[in-house]
């Protein structure tokens, strides 16, 4: 490049190894050659000039409408669909989930503190507790789903409050303290689990049992909340099954309607997360078609007889 850009320092030199050439070629009797190593360009300029051209054409093609689609290969890369989309999926589950805290909510202020059912309620803010924290570290991450479920986690235990007060006037008290002495024993195994997850884990997938190291150190291991926000769903699931007979008086039309639109969008949502999580995906039919059998129950007995 420098030579080109100095065209004078070229002729110069040029000019110089001619004369010089002249006088040695007729002292010795030999031809003439002329000199044409200061017209020879080195190789490394002449790749550079390539280079460069190279990468403006790649910046103007790539400037262009089909340019910005295409790969190294050439190959245009494949339109992502709502189908395939988690963020799609995951919005309608987040949806769902403030569909739940709605029905709590609205259940405050609108119906009495008999519907409530001790067994849901309860379930309703491990549920909710270990998904806000899945929703926070999960790929990509659901900060709507998180904000849904931390907002349940109020509204569920102003729930507590209403059934507790509901049973102390009533003089239930036993039942008060059952509650009472359950949720401190689900508190008290939480906080083991996630302060000595970590060294529990280290020390199962440290003593090489095989496939038991190969499952506590996976991703989507016990070991970690992939697994057991899902888990919790099964517990979701488990108190519908064990409300099959509960009268219809006494079921939330919104809040099993919530219920079951959740099953049906994370069923979807669970096969397109980052890990796959198979079990979220399998709690969330069973949990679906739970739900809707008391939702079912509830419409028909409301609206068809």
């Amino acid at each position: 490049l420098s030579t080109l850009v100095r065209p004078h320092e070229m002729i110069v030199n040029y000019g110089r190894a001619l004369v010089r050439s002249v006088a040695v070629r007729s002292f010795m009797k030999q031809p003439l050659q002329l000199p044409l190593r200061p017209f020879v360009i080195p190789q490394t300029r002449v790749l550079t000039v390539r280079k460069m051209n190279t990468g403006a054409g790649t910046d103007s093609s790539s400037t262009g409408g089909a340019g910005a689609n295409e790969g190294a290969d050439g190959k245009e890369e494949p339109k992502k669909s709502w189908w395939t989309s988690a963020e799609f999926w995951g919005g309608l589950g987040a949806l769902a989930g403030w569909g739940m805290t709605g029905a709590a909510i609205k259940d405050a202020l609108t119906a009495g503190p008999e519907i409530i059912s001790p067994n849901m309620t309860g379930v309703m803010l491990v549920y909710s507790s270990l998904f806000a924290r899945w929703a926070w570290i999960v790929q990509p991450r659901n900060t709507l789903l998180c904000a849904c479920h931390v907002s349940n986690v109020i509204a569920q235990c102003n729930q507590s409050r209403r059934l507790i007060e509901f049973k102390l006037a009533n003089g239930e008290e036993a039942d008060v303290k059952n509650y009472a002495m359950t949720g401190a024993a689900i508190a008290t195994a939480g906080v083991v689990c996630v302060f000595g997850s970590t060294m529990m884990q280290a020390a199962v997938v440290g003593a090489n049992l095989g496939y038991v190291s190969t499952i506590a150190g996976a991703e989507a291991g016990p070991f970690t909340v992939h697994f057991w926000a899902p888990m919790s769903k099964w517990l979701i699931s488990g108190a519908s099954f064990l409300d099959l007979d509960r009268p219809t008086d006494k079921i939330s039309i919104a809040q099993y309607t919530a219920l079951t639109a959740t099953g049906f969008f994370f069923s979807r949502y669970a096969l397109l997360v980052n890990p796959i999580n198979y079990v979220l995906c399998s709690v969330n039919i069973a949990l679906f078609g739970s739900s809707a059998w008391h939702l079912g129950r509830k419409i028909k007995a409301d609206y068809m007889q």
